[in-house]
């Protein structure tokens, strides 16, 4: 099956006149894509169906708060289309396309102008991969690496697999959950993957799934084959609003993920992204769903962190008290801050680690605590 795809809301036919009129004026700001595949799991008569929420416009996407870069990737752009933020990992960006545009993307900004960020030509950029022997790590992403011809991804991963001390080929794909087929009606690709992931040179699939419904039968199918080809599978999910931001779901998710074998990986706090406030969810809320999804599940089940990527690191929310938040930095540009603790004062409306603006520096503050912080 190789389901269809729409590029504009007149073609979802679930939708009524009215609602495609209205929407056209979110498509014109934010583009649409999906499709029929990933639009037949939505319970369309529920208007609030989490699915619904990822890939369909809403005329709240039309707020202005946020901006196009939250995470500052162009502060870290070394050369067009790479990415060299954190000292062991480049990321390349190689599409500009997905199966699916979630509405809560944070390079969204990549759909409003095309070939901006992206690259097709990544000669300089293995040359600049070949010249850092630092970088063990090269996540290729986007957009969506998979929405590529198997033809057109397998030189790029050969030709990262030939650089000596890159020892992990990442490759950041929602495709399990937008369209499964593309991994169980191409063989060349398991091919490709079990080529270039050895034993001692995985390749990692760092998928997203971000709710218990894009587990179907088909998405499954999709990651035992990539297991068997020697991938390893793990996921990441933002918390969003109207989506995953319920204890009993976020569990579930991670069961499910669990019982598939597939670890997940990071849970990350929505980005402030133009567009996005209808999906965030406060840091200190985040974190109590977080906490409370992982005490219903096993052990193999709560192995994800909660992180910010934030401009300067990945930031983990790393505990709560009546009276304080604390943070530590999971990863981070400058390697002198990783592992760098901190506290602050709760503040239950921040959406973001730039909004704490009350820091705690004397240990004698904090109830309980008798050592540096």
């Amino acid at each position: 099956m190789k389901p269809r795809y729409l590029t504009r809301v007149d073609q979802i036919s679930a939708l009524d006149f009215e609602e495609k009129v209205a929407l056209r004026r979110v498509e014109e700001r934010f583009a649409f894509r999906s499709n029929e595949y990933y639009l037949s799991l939505i319970d369309w008569d529920d208007p609030m169906d989490p699915i619904r929420r990822i890939a369909v416009p809403d005329l709240m996407e039309l707020d202005e708060e946020g901006v196009l870069d939250p995470s500052q990737e162009k502060d870290y752009t070394v050369v067009k289309g790479l990415q060299h933020k954190y000292r062991e990992t480049a990321l390349l960006l190689v599409s500009d396309v997905c199966g699916s545009f979630c509405r809560f993307c944070f390079r969204k900004r990549l759909f409003m102008d095309r070939g901006a960020e992206v690259t097709r030509d990544v000669t300089e950029e293995l040359a600049y991969i070949r010249e850092h022997p630092e970088v063990t790590n090269v996540l290729l992403t986007g957009g969506d690496p998979l929405i590529m011809a198997t033809s057109r991804l397998a030189p790029i991963v050969r030709a990262v697999r030939e650089i000596e001390h890159v020892r992990i080929i990442r490759i950041g794909s929602k495709m399990l959950a937008f369209n499964p087929f593309r991994v169980t009606e191409d063989p060349a690709l398991c091919e490709m993957i079990r080529r270039y992931s050895t034993p001692e040179k995985r390749i990692y699939i760092m998928a997203q799934f971000n709710h218990p419904r894009e587990l179907t039968p088909e998405a499954v199918r999709a990651v035992s084959l990539l297991i068997d080809a020697g991938a390893i599978v793990v996921n990441q999910t933002p918390l969003v609003r109207g989506i995953n931001d319920d204890p009993v779901v976020l569990a579930e998710l991670f069961k499910k993920l669990s019982f598939i074998g597939v670890p997940p990986y990071y849970v990350f706090q929505c980005r402030p992204t133009k567009g996005n406030g209808m999906f965030q969810v406060p840091v200190e809320e985040t974190y109590e769903i977080f906490e409370e999804a992982k005490a219903q599940v096993s052990g193999l089940a709560k192995r994800a962190r909660l992180v910010m990527s934030h401009a300067s690191g990945k930031i983990e929310v790393a505990g709560l008290t009546d009276e304080c938040v604390y943070f530590k930095y999971h990863q981070a540009a400058d390697p002198a801050h990783i592992g760098k603790f901190m506290a602050f004062r709760r503040n239950p409306a921040a959406l973001w680690f730039d909004d704490y603006t009350d820091p705690v520096h004397d240990p004698a503050d904090l109830p309980g605590m008798t050592c540096p912080i």
